[in-house]
Formats: structure tokens, sequence, C-alpha cells
């Protein structure tokens, strides 16, 4: 279904029934990344699936897509769905907007699940890539953005042994609207730190992590869960993309949490 939210239009996939869960994908990625965990989570609760702004099937326009105006999208589709509380779980950039949520509707938070994420903002080096590939993006298309992160989403052995995997992954960033990509990276780069809520988040927490991400290294998992009093750490023998990975261990990972959050 598409909703109208903030003068863009989201495409969200809505599954299920009873408590709420939000699954928030990557960059630059879509909805279908959950599709393994919304069949399992939906069979005892509700699951809404977004592709954010400028990804997917949403709206692509102009940017730079803040954290905060893609929490803002995220509380929006919840109000359009009347959905009054909600896990929030997001993965990678996902993670980024999920503390974005929090600091800015904390009240509509049942809890939250970071999977291959990090609390921590890009460096000046950091940043300054993110938008250098903006930039190329715009003049070039999204093959440099698929050049970038494709090679890096999974354990080294997965190239090898399962390239159905890649080539999903590859398929699903081809898709992606140039100007869309480039407008999430420059909002990631613009992005604030979100250590400073650790000691104020007081809902349940799971926080995943692959021991061979190449892409957000699982120390800063540790740092989150460290940092957060009722987190959860869960490094799983993966790389950036557990729910693909390792899809049946994410999977009861996010089913716990959503009994948690039910309480």
């Amino acid at each position: 279904m598409q909703i109208s939210v903030n003068g863009v239009k989201i495409d969200a996939l809505d599954e299920g029934s009873g408590p709420a869960t939000i699954l928030l994908h990557g960059f630059p990625l879509a909805k279908e990344l959950w599709d393994a965990q919304a069949r399992a989570l939906s069979a005892s609760g509700r699951v809404v699936r977004i592709d954010l702004r400028g990804l997917g099937k949403s709206s692509v326009v102009p940017g730079p897509y803040l954290m905060e105006t893609l929490a803002g999208d995220v509380a929006g589709v919840m109000d359009a769905l009347r959905i009054e509380r909600a896990a929030i779980v997001g993965h990678s950039a996902g993670g980024y907007i999920a503390f974005a949520f929090w600091r800015m509707f904390a009240e509509r938070v049942t809890a939250l699940g970071i999977v291959s994420s990090r609390a921590s903002a890009d460096d000046g080096a950091g940043a300054a890539a993110r938008r250098a590939l903006a930039d190329r993006a715009e003049r070039e298309g999204i093959e440099p953005v698929i050049d970038a992160f494709v090679p890096r989403y999974f354990a080294p052995d997965v190239y090898e042994h399962a390239p159905e995997l890649v080539a999903r992954a590859r398929d699903m960033v081809s898709r992606t609207a140039p100007a869309g990509a480039a407008a999430m990276l420059r909002g990631m780069a613009e992005r604030v730190a979100s250590e400073d809520l650790f000691g104020e988040i007081d809902v349940p927490v799971c926080v995943i992590a692959g021991s061979r991400d190449a892409i957000i290294a699982p120390e800063e998992a540790q740092r989150i869960a460290a940092g957060v009093a009722l987190a959860r750490l869960h490094i799983l023998e993966c790389g950036h993309m557990p729910m693909w990975e390792a899809p049946d261990a994410t999977t009861a990972i996010l089913a716990d949490l959503s009994r948690e959050a039910s309480g």
C-alpha cells in the first residue's frame, strides 16, 4: 500500500495483528530485506515494513534525508495505520533511524532492535566519503553505490558458497533511484551521535551484530549493549546481513524482543 506522509508516498506492507513491530531496512535496500522475519513474526503479532523515502517503491524527493525526517515518516505511517506504540527495529541505517525515533517519540516505543548498526556519528572522513559517493551517484547512476556496498555486505564465504544472496542484494540495490541514494547518503553524513540516549532508554533492546561484518564492526554493537541497561547483545557468525545470512537466529531474537515488548 502507499501511504501519504509528510508530502511523500511511503510504500508499506502491513501484516498480522496484535502488538506491532516496525521493521526498517538499511541502505540502499528495501522492505523485502525482512521477508523471512516478517513471515514468522506476523504469525503472532502485527508487522509493518516500509520503504524509506527515496528507496524501494517510495517517493524520491529532494534531500538530504535527515534521520529525524525519516523518523517522522515512521511516525506518520504509524498514525495512518492507527498504531499508537510499536517495537522499532532497524538494520544499519535503519538503526540510525530507530535511535532518532526514540529521541523524538520515546513514548511510542515498546522496544528497540538495533541490527548491524551503531550509535556513533560519522567522523570527518566518513562523512566526506558519503558525500563524494552521493555526488558520483548523481553523475554516474547507481553503479558506484552497488560497488561500494554489495562487495561488503556478506561474510567472505557467502560470495563463494551462496552467490544467490549476493545476486539478490545486487538486484535490490540496482533498483534504487540514484537521486534517492544520494539524498540518503547526505542525510547519513549529517546525522548526530546517539550515545547520549543510552541512559534514558528504558525499554527492552536487542542488539544484533555479525562477527564478520565488513561495514560496521561488532565492537560498535558491544558499545551499545554496554551503555544501555536493558540491552541484550547477540553476535552471530555472519556479515552485515544477518537477516539473510543467519535468518533463523535473527528471527528468533526478534521474536523474543516482540514478546518482551508486549510483556
